[in-house]
C-alpha cells in the first residue's frame, strides 16, 4: 500500500507557479457588497417588470453587468434565480423577438446563464431542461455559434 501513497500528495501545493482564478481576470470593480446590493435591486426590478409583462426589459436588466468572480455567490444565485424566472415565464414563440432586441454582450451573458442552468439540472432546482434547450436553440439561431465560443473561452464565471 505504501507504493500508492504518492497519489495523495497535492503537487499543486508544492508548485510555486500556481495560477489562481483571480490571476486570470480582474475582480468585479463593484466589490462583494456592491455586487450583492446591485443583484438584490435588479432581482426586485425584474419581478416588477415581469408582473407588467415587460420580458425584454427584465432580461436586459438582469443581463447588464452580471456578477462574476469569487466571493459573490449569493449575488450569483439571486441573479440566476431571477433569470430562470424570466425564462420560465416566456412563451417559446416570443423568444426570437426578445433575443434579437438584446445586445451582443447581453446575448453572451444569456448563453452563459443557459449553460449554468444546464449544469444545475438534476440538483433539486426548478430548472426545466426543455426551456433551457429552447432558449439555447433560439439564441444560437440569432447570435450564431460565435456566442457559444465566446462563453466557453471566457474565464469569468457567472
Amino acid at each position: 500500500m505504501s507504493e500508492y501513497a504518492f497519489r495523495k500528495i497535492d503537487i499543486d501545493a508544492l508548485d510555486e507557479d500556481v495560477i489562481l482564478p483571480s490571476d486570470l481576470y480582474d475582480p468585479d470593480p463593484r466589490g462583494p457588497d456592491g455586487v450583492l446590493s446591485d443583484a438584490k435591486s435588479k432581482s426586485a426590478e425584474v419581478r416588477n417588470l415581469i408582473s407588467r409583462g415587460d420580458t425584454v426589459g427584465a432580461l436586459s436588466t438582469i443581463l447588464t453587468e452580471p456578477p462574476y468572480g469569487e466571493g459573490v455567490d449569493e449575488a450569483k444565485d439571486l441573479t440566476t434565480t431571477a433569470l430562470l424566472l424570466i425564462l420560465n415565464s416566456t412563451r417559446s414563440t416570443e423568444i426570437p423577438a426578445i433575443v434579437k432586441e438584446l445586445s451582443p454582450e447581453q446575448q453572451d451573458h444569456l448563453m452563459a446563464y443557459l449553460y449554468k442552468g444546464m449544469a444545475a439540472l438534476g440538483q433539486g432546482t426548478d430548472v426545466s431542461g426543455s426551456v433551457l434547450l429552447t432558449w439555447h436553440e433560439k439564441l444560437t439561431e440569432v447570435a450564431g455559434v460565435g456566442c457559444i465560443v465566446r462563453v466557453m473561452t471566457d474565464r469569468r464565471t457567472l
